[in-house]
């Protein structure tokens, strides 16, 4: 059966992957995990850097490509510089700060959630 410890260990590992210039969602990442339910659960090891100190968590935002964690960093724009510094576009909207999920959104193949897997495979979790 695999822990909670687990799931972050996983979350960790599927962030690392996200490319550079690249953004995933807090869905995605889930999904990569195994687990598509649990979006929030991945916000929250972000928010609580249970994911490791080197986890590119600026790459994550959410489903609508809203860059919804900036509590998370050091300063409320760091998310956004870290992003413009990749060559993101980052605009501001109703919402908040915002990404073009269409452009910059990181489109995993098959192939890479295989080798995802994997890696969780032999790593044991």
């Amino acid at each position: 059966m695999k822990t909670e410890k687990s799931f972050y260990q996983r979350a960790a590992v599927a962030a690392r992957h996200i490319p550079y210039g690249k953004v995933a969602t807090y869905g995605q990442i889930a999904l990569l995990c195994g687990k598509p339910k649990n979006a929030r659960q991945v916000g929250y090891g972000l928010n609580k850097g249970l994911l490791g100190e080197d986890v590119p968590a600026h790459r994550v935002v959410n489903a609508r490509g809203v860059l919804s964690g900036a509590a998370a960093f050091e300063t409320f724009d760091m998310q956004k510089l870290l992003l413009e510094g990749e060559g993101v576009e980052v605009a501001w909207t109703a919402e908040g700060w915002r990404v073009d999920l269409a452009r910059y959104g990181w489109k995993n193949t098959l192939a890479e959630a295989q080798c995802l897997r994997e890696e969780y495979r032999i790593r044991g979790i």
